[in-house]
């Protein structure tokens, strides 16, 4: 998949773990994990910018583009 998540990164930049950002955005450990995994389809703009005000951070620092090769 060509968007790569970055979200572990930034919670270890921030001395976050998984269960402190769960309570603090609001979402269980189950779907926090699928995200920080990228095995998530979809993320709303909401919990997108939740995810931002706590980890004090914008969307490019956790979402990233990576054009696949052609073949």
């Amino acid at each position: 998949m060509p968007i790569i998540v970055n979200l572990d990164v930034m919670m270890a930049k921030r001395k976050m773990s998984l269960n402190e950002l769960s309570d603090k955005v609001g979402l269980t450990l189950a779907n926090l994990s699928i995200l920080k995994t990228g095995k998530a389809k979809a993320i709303r703009f909401s919990t997108l910018e939740t995810i931002c005000k706590v980890l004090h951070c914008q969307p490019a620092d956790i979402l990233e583009y990576v054009a696949e090769e052609e073949g």
